[in-house]
Order: structure tokens, then C-alpha cells, then sequence
């Protein structure tokens, strides 16, 4: 095993695992998508479906006991209304910086600790995850900026006895960037969830929703969720 690639069944992971896949090819690559008591546990079926679609290895974990004492609102059970609003107007309210409501704490730590014990346990020598810049603007979600990937990366290398390194490959691109990546490589965005109110169709309003939209119009293509 060469890579392990966080999927959680939307764009941004979806990416990735293209990008791995092309890079070390599909038997060297096993996917990991966790569980963490989201609203939105559809992404869990997108996430088999991509990995279907890729006839990649795949490995569901359950972290949702870490997250038992918040109250983020895109944990299943918590009050709060997720925002209709655009990632950008929300922090706007929030004066440009500042997490946003639907930040859960530390998540992608959690998230790469648990996929370096993955790592070290098969040799991998990768880790991909897809964080990228809009994201981490005005640290709305403090866990995909490019000082937490620095400090991260750091540890997991560190503390696999230097024989895992953690890739971050959309870092520094936006949402149109990460698509147009996805497009060229034929990603089955057709396949991904990104919607965060969990129901039977995408609501095509909160931030995650008018997000990828926008970047799909910004590669003048029609977001194939909606």
C-alpha cells in the first residue's frame, strides 16, 4: 500500500483519491471515510459509490464518540439551523474571520491521527486530504490551513517514525481549481454529496451547496447534484 486518502464523498476528497489513483494507481491506494454523527451521513453511500466507481480498497471508521460533547450544528440530534448562506457571507457576519457554525472541533485531526495509525499498520507512505483555500480563509475552518497542514504533516512524519507523509495537494488552490482538476480527470462528481441539511435531495442553498455550484459555473459546467 502506497496512499491512504481521507473520502468523505464529496468534491474536494473526490479529487484526491483521482489524484492519488493517477498518481499511484488504484491497487496501491485504500480509501478511508469516517463517520462522525453528521447530519449528513449520505456522504457514507457517496463514498462507497466513488469507491466502487474506482474499484478501490475502502475502509469505514466511527469516530462520533469524540464529538459527543459539541454542539456543531452538523451533528446529528443538535439545535441550530444550518445557514442558507454563501461560506463568504457568513464570514462576513463573523467581521472576515472566525469558525463557522459548522466547524467540528478539530475533526480533520482526528481524522489524520486515525489514518497515520492506517498508515504505519499497512507501510503506506501517504496521506491525502482536501483541504483547500476557501476553506481556510478567514480560518473558517482552522483545520484545513496551511499552518495546521505544516504542524500536522510534521507530526504524522514524526511520529510514523518518519516513514509517512501527509499530502495536501488542494491546499492552495480555490473550489473553481479543485474542479477544474476534478473535470480534466473525469472525477465521478456525479457520484459525490456535499449538501449539509442530510435530506433526499441537495438544498442547493446552504454554504457547501452554493460553494460547488459556483465553482462548477465558474468552469461553465452545471453542478451534476443538482
Amino acid at each position: 500500500m502506497k496512499c491512504l486518502v481521507l473520502l468523505s464523498g464529496g468534491i474536494d476528497s473526490t479529487t484526491c483519491l483521482a489524484l492519488a489513483i493517477q498518481t499511484y494507481g488504484v491497487k496501491e491506494v485504500l480509501a478511508v471515510t469516517a463517520y462522525y454523527g453528521q447530519k449528513h451521513a449520505k456522504e457514507l453511500t457517496a463514498a462507497r459509490d466513488i469507491a466502487s466507481y474506482y474499484q478501490v480498497l475502502h475502509r469505514e471508521i466511527d469516530v462520533s464518540q469524540a464529538f459527543s460533547l459539541s454542539n456543531c450544528v452538523l451533528l446529528a440530534g443538535r439545535q441550530g439551523k444550518i445557514a442558507h448562506t454563501s461560506y463568504a457571507t457568513q464570514l462576513a457576519e463573523k467581521g472576515g474571520t472566525g469558525t463557522l457554525d459548522t466547524y467540528v472541533p478539530f475533526r480533520n485531526g482526528l481524522f489524520l491521527s486515525f489514518a497515520a495509525a492506517l498508515a504505519v499498520s499497512t507501510q503506506a507512505n501517504y496521506i491525502y486530504y482536501g483541504a483547500h483555500a476557501d476553506d481556510a480563509a478567514g480560518r473558517a475552518y482552522p483545520d484545513c490551513t496551511p499552518e495546521f497542514e505544516t504542524a500536522m504533516a510534521n507530526a504524522i512524519y514524526e511520529g510514523s517514525g518518519r516513514t509517512c507523509q501527509l499530502k495536501a495537494p488542494l491546499l492552495h488552490w480555490n473550489k473553481a481549481r479543485v474542479v477544474q482538476e476534478g473535470l480534466s480527470l473525469h472525477a465521478p462528481y456525479h457520484l459525490t454529496w456535499s449538501c449539509y441539511e442530510g435530506k433526499e435531495h441537495p438544498c442547493g442553498v446552504c454554504g457547501t451547496c452554493r460553494d460547488r455550484a459556483a465553482a462548477f459555473a465558474a468552469n461553465n459546467k452545471k453542478d451534476p447534484a443538482l
